[in-house]
């Protein structure tokens, strides 16, 4: 994200979470796959801002900051940033998402 105003801003509602995605229950390899597709999703519907929930704890919140930073996912992603306490703290990530280019 651009700045901790900008991200304050979400945390108190000025800027919508315009997707979200609930990794909980899944496998590594299911979660990868999800994220990617959801991802191209958001990027192909001009979505600005998006919503992974990790979990506080396992595997996949060690992974997909990791994954976020892969050259699959880079075309999409402007930035990752730890959420507000009020969308999950420490168990979810703020994806700013780069539109699709045409």
């Amino acid at each position: 994200m651009a700045s901790d105003e900008e991200k304050q801003k979400v945390a108190r509602g000025h800027v919508s979470i315009e997707a979200r995605l609930d990794l909980h229950g899944h496998t590594q390899d299911e979660a990868h796959g999800e994220l990617l597709r959801f991802l191209r999703r958001a990027s192909a519907n001009e979505k600005r801002l998006a919503l992974v929930i990790t979990g506080k704890s396992g595997v996949l919140r060690r992974e997909v900051p990791r994954w976020l930073a892969l050259p699959e996912f880079r075309a999409m992603v402007i930035a990752v940033e730890p959420a507000a306490i009020k969308h999950g703290g420490a168990g979810a990530l703020y994806v700013r998402v780069r539109r699709e280019r045409r």
